[in-house]
């Protein structure tokens, strides 16, 4: 999905874009000084002080997850290969509704202040520091880099004035300062601007191809091929087979979801389980969107501009042509919204786990003043070490896909032992680290193999196999050695006497039961994809 930079048109903006887009720059410094001064502990700064409501945690869950990169890359997706690249996005509900139910009770009643943390809470403290340098590794060089990489390849069609690493380095600059400023509070406030600005800029987008095909939604669809506008594609389909989507993505998912620091760090700052419920309800809610205003206009613009040669393209076209001075300032304000959400909230959650995962640690606790020093300090280095890396991407044409994949290798066995973990009350502290270790072998001898074209898999098929490797090697472990203690198990681990309705006794109407929510937002997701099946 890397376009070569001599590809891309340039455009000279507007003085409304500018001023459109000078005014969220604005907003956001606005902001993170407001929640900087206001910045005083290490909960502050790591757990916005565990103040979030529903409504901030659900914006800023779907605004991290709709990155540069997904914005770009969905519509690219779908004009290319067809929306079946929404299957990511509607099995997110699926999964946020496992977490409503076991996840965020066994976060939240434990106190845990990061995901590894529940690790050795569950197991050990050495799978806790193995998966947390994983997850760091991931985030600083996967979903930083790559964010970065890609706003910057957009925003260069608009300031050609200025080189990719230039570009890199003033985004990763902006989100750097509220973030190390104001931390998760600055990132999930500035979040939820961002939300608005991401779903109108997008909406606007939609609003002008439909007014090229004279609103005619329906029947545009209808000119499309069959498989363009088909969620369930076939087994030999080389983007996206049916077995994948049932297998691969559910595992990728789980782990993006429900066990990656960079996106469950608001559910651990809610101020209650209820609002970190209702608010993974409402991100579960605006997962469904994106195919509405961000998929489905990717594969119309199939119908008005047929000879896109890449897709990558695709998103920058449609801004370029469609939209007049002053809503193309709005919508590359939401481009840039989408670039300093993932930024800001990986950054954040990076310095959130070196902090409190390798320094702050029994022994060598640090003091409120010393916790927040020292997690603004990580923040500003993560962001330069990022700013420096994302340029380089372009010199690996393909990266995007081999970036996509290392998920598939990387993310299975933490989603079995996380799984498991909840799930099962026999499964071990061996078991866990056997697991993980085990199956991360298997995973370099199959990339290897898949690499040199030994064997030729689709990477979701490489992440369930890898998920049944490591689930066989954990439960067979698990067998073999001494049983946990039951009681150490409290709050940590689903048993049949579990109260599920929350620590709330206070009576509550239907609407209001996340137990009714959930019911919702299977129907209301199972619907959309029947429709689109």
């Amino acid at each position: 999905m890397i376009v070569p930079l001599a590809t891309l048109p340039q455009v000279q903006l507007h003085v409304l874009d500018l001023l459109v887009l000078g005014g969220y720059f604005f907003f956001v410094f606005g902001l993170g000084w407001w929640v900087y001064r206001r910045t005083k502990t290490g909960d502050d700064l790591f757990l916005a002080g565990r103040t979030l409501g529903w409504s901030v945690i659900g914006f800023s869950l779907f605004a991290s997850n709709i990155s540069s990169t997904t914005l770009v890359g969905l519509m690219g997706s779908a004009y290319t290969t067809g929306i079946s690249v929404a299957n990511y996005e509607w099995m997110a509900a699926f999964i946020l509704v496992f977490m409503v139910f076991f996840s965020i009770p066994f976060f939240l009643r434990s106190k845990i202040r990061t995901i590894p943390e529940y690790l050795e809470r569950r197991f050990s403290r050495r799978s806790r520091i193995y998966f947390s340098g994983l997850n760091i590794f991931l985030i600083v060089f996967v979903d930083t880099a790559a964010g970065l990489y890609a706003g910057a390849l957009v925003l260069q069609l608009f300031f050609p004035a200025f080189t990719l690493w230039q570009l890199c380095l003033i985004i990763a600059l902006v989100a750097g300062l509220y973030t190390a400023g104001g931390g998760l509070k600055a990132v999930a406030y500035t979040d939820v601007a961002q939300a608005i600005i991401l779903l109108i800029g997008s909406c606007a987008i939609t609003y002008a191809i439909l007014d090229r095909l004279d609103f005619a939604w329906f029947a545009s669809l209808g000119q499309l091929p069959p498989e363009q506008i088909s969620l369930i594609r076939p087994l030999d389909d080389p983007s996206l087979p049916w077995a994948g989507t049932l297998i691969g993505v559910p595992i990728l998912g789980f782990y993006f979801w429900s066990s990656n620091q960079f996106i469950t760090q608001r559910i651990l700052g809610a101020r209650d389980i209820e609002h970190a419920r209702w608010g993974a309800l409402f991100a579960g809610f605006l997962k469904v969107i994106p195919l509405f205003i961000m998929i489905i206009p990717g594969a119309l613009a199939l119908l008005v501009f047929p000879n896109i040669e890449n897709g990558d393209l695709v998103f920058p076209t449609l801004m370029i042509e469609l939209l007049p001075p002053g809503v193309l300032g709005l919508v590359l304000a939401a481009l840039v919204a989408a670039v300093m959400s993932s930024v800001d909230s990986s950054l954040n959650s990076a310095s959130t786990l070196i902090t409190l995962d390798f320094v702050d640690r029994p022994g060598k606790r640090l003091s409120q003043a010393q916790t927040v020093k020292l997690g603004r300090i990580i923040t500003i280095t993560l962001m330069t070490i990022s700013a420096i890396w994302a340029p380089m991407i372009e010199d690996f044409p393909g990266l995007w896909f081999y970036l996509q994949a290392v998920l598939a290798y990387a993310v299975p066995p933490v989603a079995v032992i996380f799984l498991l973990g909840m799930l099962w009350r026999r499964g071990t502290s061996q078991a866990a680290f056997a697991a993980l270790w085990v199956t991360h072998i298997c995973a370099g001898i199959l990339f290897f193999l898949v690499m040199s074209e030994t064997v030729s898999l689709h990477f979701t098929y490489v992440a369930g196999i890898l998920f049944g490797i490591g689930a066989v090697v954990f439960i067979i472990v698990s067998l073999l050695t001494p049983a946990p203690n039951r009681e150490s198990l409290k709050d940590l681990c689903w048993s049949p006497d579990m109260r599920l309705a929350g620590d709330s006794d206070v009576k509550r109407s239907w609407w209001s039961d996340y137990r009714w929510q959930s019911a919702a937002l299977i129907i209301f997701t199972s619907a959309v994809v029947i429709l689109f099946w």
